[in-house]
């Protein structure tokens, strides 16, 4: 391994990641943006933004937010973009008024966890892996802090989780007649990622592990890494059932079916790659190869034009690939 070309590999990824939040912040129309909402299963709804109005996010504005409501109160996985607070909670306003009593981050990033301080105002007890908090605890860089902008705090004391949680048995929530597992797994999109399963209505939101909008994104810099999103497909395949409900992050609902071919082509394009890195080819030339060609087709924007398609675009996807190779090589 050289280590000089290493952290060079590491650092292009990096600047990938600060260019693509820059553009994605600064354009997202907050203003325009507004939720549908759709009942996946018993007592269980998931609320989607406005397509083409986050450039980050082009088929549905900000994470996508999970509902389960009852009598017993309202429990939210994650809580989109700071800015989008009132229009979110007029949207479960629609679905219920039952006081919204918990708050489930599936990981950190400002575009699932932005309304946290202010859903905390409202009574919502946060609860996320020990990881989130300590991610979250940091705050923003200043030049982090200026392209993320308005979509979420980074001082906010109130955006901190107040129940954290490790590794091991999921944790159990029991209300409105549900049972809701919240499962960690292995550093995959994040280091602090978990699943959210609702065992009665056979839902699962699985946060951004799993994506079907652009190729595959993990983000490296928070613990993020191929061999855990691998990881946590298998755990996927593992725990849901052949009608299970599978509610990603971002991207159209599946069911486990759906996982597989998924999972066949991060290893295919991984295993392209690493033959790449064995015989010394730089990143330049690995993209120049177009590894993921034969998908190309088969994958909403992962061929959009930069800036907005930078995120969950296949160049990202294989750049970021090839650093995490290079770094274990």
């Amino acid at each position: 391994m050289n280590p000089i070309r290493t952290i060079r590999c590491m650092a292009l990824v990096v600047g990938m990641i600060s260019v693509c939040a820059c553009a994605f912040a600064q354009g997202i129309q907050y203003d325009k943006t507004e939720f549908t909402a759709e009942m996946v299963g018993s007592n269980v709804y998931v609320l989607t933004g406005s397509p083409g109005t986050d450039p980050g996010h082009p088929e549905g504005a900000g994470g996508r937010v999970g509902v389960l409501a009852g009598p017993d109160g309202v429990l939210m996985v994650d809580a989109s973009y700071a800015p989008l607070t009132d229009k979110l909670t007029a949207a479960i306003r629609k679905i219920t008024p039952s006081p919204i009593r918990f708050l489930v981050d599936t990981h950190e990033h400002p575009d699932h966890t932005g309304g946290n301080p202010a859903f905390a105002r409202m009574g919502a007890l946060i609860l996320a892996r020990e990881e989130v908090r300590q991610e979250l605890s940091v705050g923003f860089p200043p030049a982090v802090a200026a392209a993320i902008g308005k979509a979420a705090s980074g001082t906010d004391p109130d955006r901190l989780p107040v129940l954290t949680y490790g590794m091991g048995e999921p944790l159990k929530i029991r209300m409105d007649g549900e049972t809701v597992d919240l499962i960690p797994v292995r550093a995959a999109h994040t280091d602090g990622d978990t699943i959210v399963r609702f065992e009665n209505a056979d839902v699962m939101m699985i946060g951004d592990f799993y994506r079907n909008y652009g190729y595959p994104f993990i983000d490296p810099q928070h613990g993020g890494s191929f061999k855990g999103v691998l990881d946590a497909l298998d755990t996927v395949v593992k725990i849901a059932g052949p009608k299970t409900t599978l509610v990603p992050g971002h991207g159209a609902v599946i069911h486990v079916a759906d996982i597989a071919p998924y999972r066949a082509m991060i290893v295919d394009v991984q295993a392209k790659v690493q033959r790449m890195v064995v015989d010394g080819k730089s990143l330049q030339e690995v993209l120049a190869a177009k590894l993921t060609s034969p998908y190309d087709a088969k994958v909403p924007g992962g061929l959009a034009p930069l800036p907005a398609g930078f995120g969950t675009s296949a160049e990202r996807f294989v750049g970021t690939l090839y650093a995490e190779l290079k770094a274990a090589h």
